[in-house]
């Protein structure tokens, strides 16, 4: 190609034969058709960071990585994670399904992550495309602070406060609990657990440890209010009619 030629055609300048008013436009043009190249990149980064912030402050996708929460959650489904439900004033209800940093509580060691990995697998988490940090974990409050839970009654269920629940999630053919425990829950605490109970690894399986299996409040992400994904399982969570009927906690062992 002809240099000359190549210079020519890039100069906006106006040439003698173009005139001053034809170069300024063709200028403004070429500022334009640069402004349009530029647009899309500009959009998806301000589309992305929007995305971001609505996660991080508002309501944050979560993907399902493990069948403890069977079959009202299923591997692989995305739910909406409602991180408002508990910032005004509101706490965690026997009955709501929580996500929560177990960080404490369900993990007593330092998770070693490369910074850059962490970053991006941070990234797909909150967009809800990548599975979430192993101290996250999703799980059913049974108990709040000052409840007095125990397993079981005679006929093999678990009660709160001295009423037994009937527990009509639970996976089926699973039992309430192959493991016996009676505790009362310390305040601005959680007792939790999985509706797939023989293979939810829940409050039953640190009993021993600091906090009795119980949760920090404080440590609550959100509450899942909606299955977003397969389009199949679109659904909202409805509260357990069955914990309606447990009376206010009475202090230690009612």
């Amino acid at each position: 190609m002809d240099t000359d030629a190549q210079l020519t055609e890039r100069d906006p300048s106006p040439t003698p034969e173009q005139g001053p008013e034809q170069g300024s436009r063709s200028a403004r043009l070429l500022a334009r058709a640069a402004g349009l190249r530029h647009r899309p990149a500009t959009l998806f980064v301000l589309c992305l960071a929007f995305v971001l912030l609505l996660s991080a402050c508002v309501a944050q996708p979560f993907l399902i990585p493990s069948s403890s929460m069977e079959n009202t959650l299923r591997i692989g489904d995305r739910v909406l994670v409602n991180k408002l439900a508990y910032r005004f004033g509101s706490e965690p209800a026997r009955g709501d399904v929580v996500v929560f940093d177990g960080t404490g509580s369900f993990v007593h060691r330092e998770q070693e992550e490369n910074p850059v990995t962490g970053l991006l697998r941070g990234a797909g988490a909150a967009l809800g495309v990548a599975p979430p940090a192993e101290t996250d974990y999703v799980k059913r409050v049974i108990g709040v602070g000052g409840d007095h839970v125990t397993c079981c009654d005679e006929r093999g269920r678990i009660e709160v406060n001295g009423e037994s629940v009937n527990e009509a999630y639970l996976h089926p053919g699973d039992a309430p609990s192959s493991v016996d425990f009676d505790i009362v829950v310390p305040e601005g605490r959680l007792w939790v657990m999985g509706d797939h109970r023989a293979r939810s690894s829940d409050s039953r399986d640190h009993l021993g440890d600091p906090g009795g299996g119980t949760v920090p409040v404080e440590k609550v992400i959100g509450r899942a209010d909606l299955i977003t994904w397969p389009a199949s399982r679109w659904r909202t969570f409805e509260h357990p009619r069955s914990f309606d009927r447990i009376p206010a906690a009475a202090g230690p062992h009612g």
